[in-house]
């Protein structure tokens, strides 16, 4: 394999960790600065801000730019991020900002997105026309605004001569020039843009959005002049050292990803720590020749995930749950999601593809779209998945398949289009609906997951860290994200039942899905503040997003009505799952933060953390900075919360003081009866990691009995058990007696006492 862009230009300043903290109005750059303390002290090397540029007022989350030359203003400005970036710089720490340079906003008002409005006021003669991809000839000359609550009727628009705006409502549109004194009829007719019915998008929206998102509008970076425009800012705060590294939104939806990410490269130099949110499917890989240190992390999630699922409980569990919703298997369920989405909620992009190729190859477009089998293909590869070509020539015909493939290869163009929509196509209809409609084990719902496959080996686990370590060892790793639509904490408890498919019964309620689903969810949920309404509003997102009775753009009040009463009391796992539940956690946290790559801690989650999907997971972050001085004063850990915490910092000091300590990776096979229930790893600089699966089975077979660990040459010192140290080959039943983790680090290293 070629290797990625020059490894010296990117690795040499990655971050020892990240901490995700997500800004908004009531959690802005000042609230972010008094939490430095605390986490600098909690060992983290860096801070990851969530977009920090002007957003949509109000907005919780910033993805929805408006202005990308300045500093949001709710947040405190410019002179709020620099203070904030000050006060870390000062605890030892640096940023690393969020960007998002695939959308812009179409807010509300319009004119808050300068560049749209002016588009929309001078049409395709606005210098600002080149921004968006906008197919002005498919519009009639005009960019359909499907912005109006209904259809308008007569009189539903005013204009303001003097202002020199189109008004329906609330809502302003700006006036072309010379078109105030029209008849109505006439004026709205003149205008480059057509207000209408939201509903209209689905199949008559003319410019490329986020995923099915019409009030975000897709930028083309491409363009040299629209790169620098919208990175400007960007850039400034990099080369002023205020920021150190940047996570790059949504790569996949980009005309060029691998051109966009070497402009950004040269920009801002070999020493910005630069990572891509791109959703890797189980098999697929970065590709070698992006400048970037790697990915956010969510193909490390799914390892983590998948080594505490069950391989044999995780079939019977959905053998279970076929046999009580009668619901069709994953890839039956994927197929038709990705069917539905791309002839509905797609409609329009689809149909843009297909006048693109001509109608004798448009069968050939719509099929291969739905049997690409990862998020999308990538410009300047010389095939198309051979094995997407095969299942497409089935239902179009080898001749529009082909015909499909030859256009691809050569126009550039209608490739870079193909690949964006095929990358919004995987996003709506996998993430967004078939893994709300297939629901065997909710923990293997994620993005970069495989519900159909969802356990992963030891074996897969070590061979997915080793080539982490050799080809991308500044990748960033996670395990909870403002997008998993649950927490690693929910996930370590629902993981737990694939160890035990008959605690999930046979729930009660008219809609067997949506009781499948409320149970396995409040089980993971737990007893947590506000449950009942947490549980509720997730269910009822799930429930629209799944599509089968509801969806977000015909709703069912009725249905919607009886969700609430599918919410169930019990909030808890029986004792022994419990204790299985906590095997998960603790392993789980020590396999991210020991593993190669570079592991983001999400905002809480350094402690117990049970979060449902957003907005559950975006609320203003928690701190436990008294749970950490008692820990650090010498208290021992009170709950697994604590257990948590007392890990994560420790090893989070280890990778900010120690580094050498996390490189290179050597597997570690233990040897008896028990032995595929442990999970080991050797840094060889340093440091041994283990932890125990699958441990409702280990208890069920009897325990660890004479099953042992063999443990590299040296003497080793327990990090978490001051006094313990091993040699030689060491009994799992006394190593892991405490808990169900340990980490091991070599007597005589740099740093010991």
């Amino acid at each position: 394999m070629s290797q990625p862009y020059p490894r010296t230009a990117v690795s040499p300043s990655a971050p020892s960790s990240t901490y995700r903290l997500q800004l908004r109005p009531e959690f802005p750059f000042a609230a972010a600065e008094a939490a430095v303390p605390y986490l600098a002290s909690l060992g983290v090397s860096h801070l990851h801000l969530s977009p920090v540029l002007e957003a949509v007022p109000g907005s919780a989350h910033g993805y929805d730019v408006t202005d990308h030359s300045a500093v949001r203003a709710e947040l405190g400005g410019e002179p709020g991020l620099r203070a904030l970036a000050a006060a870390a710089r000062g605890h030892g720490l640096g940023l690393v900002l969020d960007i998002v340079p695939n959308h812009m906003a179409v807010p509300s008002p319009l004119r808050l997105n300068r560049p749209l409005w002016e588009v929309l006021r001078e049409g395709p003669r606005s210098p600002y026309a080149r921004w968006f991809d906008i197919d002005w000839e498919a519009g009639g000359g005009q960019v359909l605004l499907p912005v109006l609550p209904g259809p308008p009727g007569p009189g539903a628009f005013t204009v303001d001569r003097d202002g020199g705006v189109l008004r329906h409502g609330e809502l302003e549109f700006p006036l072309r020039e010379g078109t105030a004194g029209l008849a109505r009829a006439e004026l709205l007719a003149a205008q480059w843009y057509r207000p209408a019915w939201w509903r209209e998008a689905r199949t008559g929206l003319n410019y490329r959005r986020f995923f099915t998102i019409s009030d975000l509008i897709g930028v083309r970076v491409e363009d040299p002049e629209v790169f620098a425009a919208t990175h400007a800012k960007v850039l400034e705060l990099v080369r002023d050292g205020v920021a150190e590294g940047l996570r790059i939104d949504h790569v996949d939806g980009l005309a060029d990803p691998e051109g966009y990410l070497r402009r950004l490269r040269t920009a801002v130099g070999g020493d910005c720590w630069v990572v891509v949110e791109k959703i890797l499917a189980r098999q697929e890989r970065l590709p070698p020749g992006w400048p970037v240190a790697g990915t956010t992390g969510y193909d490390a999630l799914h390892r983590v995930d998948g080594v505490f699922t069950d391989p044999a409980g995780a079939p019977e569990l959905t053998r279970r749950y076929q046999e009580f919703t009668g619901t069709p298997d994953w890839e039956q369920t994927a197929r038709a999601c990705a069917r539905e989405v791309l002839t509905g909620d797609l409609a329009a992009e689809l149909a843009a593809l297909e006048r693109a190729a001509g109608p004798e190859l448009a069968a050939g477009v719509r099929e291969l779209l739905i049997a690409y089998p990862v998020y999308r293909p990538y410009p300047g590869e010389p095939e198309l998945d051979p094995q997407a070509l095969a299942e497409a020539a089935a239902p179009a015909g080898p001749g529009a398949v082909a015909g499909v493939r030859d256009l691809v290869l050569r126009d550039p163009a209608f490739a870079a289009r193909f690949a964006q929509t095929s990358a919004a196509l995987r996003a709506k209809s996998l993430e967004d609906r078939a893994f709300y409609r297939h629901a065997p084990l909710l923990s293997a719902t994620e993005v970069g997951g495989d519900p159909g496959q969802p356990a992963v080996s030891p074996a897969e686990f070590h061979a997915y860290c080793a080539a982490l370590d050799r080809d991308w060892p500044g990748s960033g790793t996670v395990l909870s994200t403002h997008d998993t639509k649950r927490s690693a904490d929910v996930r370590a408890r629902i993981s737990a039942l694939s160890q035990a498919p008959e605690v999930m019964g046979r729930p009660l309620g008219a809609d067997p899905q949506l009781a499948w689903v409320a149970r396995q969810t409040g089980l993971g949920l737990g007893e947590v503040p506000e449950r009942a309404e947490r549980l509720v509003q997730a269910l009822l997102k799930g429930v629209r997003e799944a599509a089968l009775h509801t969806s977000w753009t015909d709703q069912d009040p009725a249905y919607e009505a009886s969700v609430a009463g599918y919410a169930p009391d019990d909030p808890e796992l029986p004792a022994e799952l419990a204790a299985a539940a906590r095997a998960n956690l603790l392993g789980m946290a020590l396999l991210h933060l020991a593993m190669p790559g570079v592991p983001e801690v999400y905002q809480g989650a350094e402690t117990e953390y049970r979060a449902l999907v957003d907005p559950d997971n975006r609320r203003p972050a928690r701190f436990p900075r008294e749970d950490l001085a008692r820990l650090d004063a010498g208290a021992a850990p009170q709950g697994q919360a604590q257990e948590k915490l007392a890990l994560t910092a420790a090893l989070l000091r280890l990778r900010r003081d120690r580094p050498e300590l996390f490189t290179g990776y050597a597997p570690l096979a233990a040897g008896g009866p028990a032995a595929e229930h442990c999970l080991a790893f050797a840094r060889p600089a340093g440091l041994v990691a283990a932890a125990t699966r699958l441990s409702y089975r280990l208890a069920g077979a009897g325990g660890w009995r004479d099953t042992a660990l063999a443990l590299p040459p040296g003497r080793w010192t327990a990090l978490l058990d001051r006094g313990a140290s091993y040699e030689g080959e060491v009994r799992l039943a006394e190593l892991l007696s405490a808990r169900p983790v340990a980490v091991l680090l070599r007597e005589g290293g740099p740093g010991d006492e």
